[in-house]
């Protein structure tokens, strides 16, 4: 059953985009013997001024994504898209439709001409390309969607990452959103519920984060130099004042307990599979751990 339907994370300014995904083992994001539902999540950071869109969903989504931006801003508010991961479909999907219909002034890229990365169709003579700018993003960078000084965010690299990742932080609602990490909570329903506010997720155990892990794109983890890893993911914790944690798949988690508990255990995850502990090896997809 298809779901799509929005969350007011923060009222009036963090807004999730929801598009259901099946878990039946085709999603290399989750185990493959996950069951249930997860879902797809893009996120609209919005200020009077303007907004940013984190990540713009599979192109199967393409007309409930237009739906969902049109009932949250006007077609001319001044819309900048950050993919937080541009090699991936689920960041870039739906990119040139949305800045064919709205007002997209700019996308933020690691790569020079962003356009390269977005453009995902056939070469059809006649064929609209909009004119994007691209903003590199490289180390860490500040953001501010009102472009007054008002919603001060960070982006930066993500700490534990496959491929190229960025990680954003709002100060203004004190928000993580964390991109492929912390996907980890899914349902037995498609409409969820996908924001978890209070002490417990219900799931998150060391044992259970360390399983995931290692049956999704972070299998390579086991025997890895996973000691810097640990250290720069709690550094993340340290560092900026997190309430809330919004994830690119899967349920939100908002409270300090909550967001605690969860990087606690994957920094004491990932310090346990350090080589220094562990001896790598290959692990199959099929490997329940």
């Amino acid at each position: 059953m298809a779901y799509s339907g929005i969350t007011e994370v923060v009222k009036d300014k963090v807004y999730a985009l929801h598009n259901s995904l099946p878990l039946d083992g085709r999603l290399g994001a989750y185990p493959e013997k996950a069951r249930g539902f997860s879902v797809c999540n893009c996120y609209l950071i919005k200020e009077p001024e303007g907004a940013y869109l984190l990540d713009s969903g599979y192109a199967s989504f393409e007309k409930t994504m237009i739906e969902q931006l049109d009932s949250l801003i006007d077609r001319k508010t001044p819309l900048a898209i950050f993919p937080l991961r541009i090699n991936e479909l689920m960041s870039v999907g739906n990119a040139l439709a949305i800045a064919r219909t709205f007002n997209v002034q700019e996308c933020y890229s690691p790569a020079m001409d962003v356009l390269l990365w977005l453009d995902l169709e056939s070469a059809e003579p006649g064929r609209h390309m909009p004119k994007i700018k691209t903003n590199i993003m490289r180390g860490s960078l500040d953001l501010d969607p009102s472009g007054a000084g008002r919603r001060p965010m960070v982006g930066f690299s993500a700490p534990i990452r496959l491929i190229t990742t960025t990680w954003i932080y709002d100060k203004a609602t004190k928000t993580l959103f964390s991109s492929d990490m912390f996907t980890h909570v899914w349902s037995d329903k498609a409409e969820g519920p996908w924001l978890i506010e209070g002490d417990s997720d219900g799931v998150t155990t060391n044992a259970f984060m360390r399983s995931f892990l290692l049956n999704t794109r972070y299998w390579w983890l086991d025997g890895a130099a996973t000691e810097a890893l640990a250290k720069s993911v709690w550094e993340v914790f340290e560092n900026y004042d997190i309430e809330c944690i919004c994830p690119g798949y899967g349920t939100i988690l908002k409270g300090h307990k909550i967001v605690e508990a969860n990087f606690k255990a994957l920094t004491e995850v990932l310090s346990a599979m350090d080589r220094s502990k562990i001896k790598g090896y290959y692990v199959s997809r099929d490997l329940i751990r």
